[in-house]
């Protein structure tokens, strides 16, 4: 048990039944109806209904036991410090592909954490491998209908999965999902691919597979394997090359096109970075089918830029005249280039810059994963080349770690404006925020 976590209420909303009754930051809540809970998911089971009685240790030490009735399944207002009260809990795999084993030494403790925990695929949509539940944690997610999880698959053949895992506990994946569907849990499905391992004739038949799971398999992601410059001691790996990464999109246009017509959904979608790699456009957004793995790295290209051309539409009048220089990752920094051709002959002037990822390696190409330094290192260089920074530098939000305020590195926007002498202003990873932090225009 994590006692300093446990049931810390970081925020009561105003106008809500906790405000009401004089809970405040800082309290904490002990049982809910006689009954000590150990997450976010057990409050919302116990407190769903009309009556509720709460125990509370208010910041003062003292303790109080409210009885109350309320509107069936009215949310209290209350917000936790941490939806997990007793603790996270951490996977047990050695995934030959695991990307926290390829981080260097020396970083926050936080940054190595291997999280595997049920109830944040639920709350979430953090993916989970199902090697490391209890039988009661699996009932659990059947008993309280924690649907829909996030499933790490990468591949339903056992023998390939344990050979990705490291673990005897992985083969009986299909099984745990059977299990799963026909107690009525949807499922979304991902496949980190990597070359020679899961993908060609293994990709096929873990889809093939999934199908058989019927209606519960809501998605199907394939994503390429990420590496490291990190990867010492541990399992050759490569990434896919694009002729590879053409075969992989081949699969699955196919793998669509036939569960188009036999479900009327498209079902499985590749990772836009296969489309980066190959330099294929991106499908259309009704392709994306409400894009359901957008945090996966699915569709969020298409999206991006649906958003932003909508942004430009509504905007009216003349635009003012700006110049900034706008920061991303390789991956990106073709389609932010794309999207700045439609404003030539305003006054907006924009220094795309592509920063090589030289913490992690050049084989790491997304945003997300940019530290501070090497953002001030491109930027000083892109400076000296006798390139114009302009007035203001636009950062995505992505590269800021969640509820942390700084980059992987610990630095924070700030410091990255003090090294350059230039305002840093971060922007939601939003086609129309992007659209409105360019050209200052808030469109109507």
């Amino acid at each position: 048990m994590v006692e300093d976590s446990v049931g810390v209420i970081a925020e009561v909303r105003p106008g809500t039944p906790a405000r009401e009754m004089g809970l405040e930051p800082g309290d904490r809540l002990l049982e809910v109806n006689g009954k000590k809970v150990s997450d976010y998911v057990d409050y919302r089971f116990e407190t769903c209904g009309e009556l509720v009685e709460l125990t509370v240790q208010k910041t003062n030490g003292e303790q109080w036991v409210i009885e109350f009735e309320k509107d069936y399944d009215q949310d209290l207002g209350i917000v936790f410090a941490n939806d997990l009260f007793d603790g996270l809990k951490e996977c047990k795999n050695a995934c030959v592909f695991c990307f926290l084993q390829q981080m260097p030494k020396g970083m926050r403790k936080s940054l190595y954490v291997r999280d595997d925990d049920y109830r944040l695929s639920f709350l979430h949509g953090n993916f989970i491998t199902l090697t490391n539940l209890s039988e009661a944690e699996f009932s659990r997610i059947i008993d309280q209908k924690l649907s829909p999880m996030y499933i790490s698959v990468h591949a339903t053949n056992p023998d390939v999965r344990q050979q990705l895992m490291k673990t005897p506990k992985s083969r009986d994946i299909m099984g745990q999902l059977r299990r799963l569907a026909d107690a009525g849990i949807d499922i979304h499905a991902q496949l980190v691919l990597c070359p020679g391992l899961n993908d060609g004739p293994e990709l096929n038949r873990s889809i093939r597979d999934l199908e058989t799971l019927g209606e519960r398999v809501l998605s199907i992601a394939a994503v390429p394997v990420g590496l490291t410059k990190h990867r010492k001691d541990l399992q050759r790996l490569r990434t896919f090359t694009r002729e590879e990464a053409l075969g992989i999109l081949s699969q699955v246009a196919a793998w669509q096109r036939l569960f188009l017509s036999r479900y009327g959904r498209r079902i499985v979608h590749a990772a836009d970075e296969f489309y980066v790699i190959t330099g294929k456009p991106v499908p259309s957004a009704r392709n994306y089918e409400g894009f359901p793995q957008l945090q996966n790295g699915i569709g969020l290209i298409r999206l991006f830029t649906d958003q932003f051309k909508r942004a430009g539409r509504k905007s009216s009048g003349e635009l003012p005249s700006r110049r900034v220089t706008v920061v991303t990752g390789r991956s990106a920094a073709p389609t932010i280039s794309k999207l700045l051709l439609s404003l030539e002959g305003s006054g907006i002037s924009a220094l795309v810059l592509p920063v090589r990822n030289e913490f992690f390696g050049e084989t790491v190409t997304v945003t997300g994963l940019l530290t501070a330094k090497d953002i001030i290192s491109a930027l000083i260089s892109a400076r000296n080349e006798g390139q114009d920074l302009g007035e203001e530098i636009l950062l995505p939000e992505v590269v800021i770690r969640d509820g942390e305020g700084d980059l992987l590195d610990g630095l924070r926007p700030g410091d990255i404006a003090s090294a350059v002498g230039v305002p840093v202003r971060v922007v939601m990873v939003h086609g129309g925020a992007f659209f409105e932090a360019l050209t200052g225009v808030v469109a109507a």
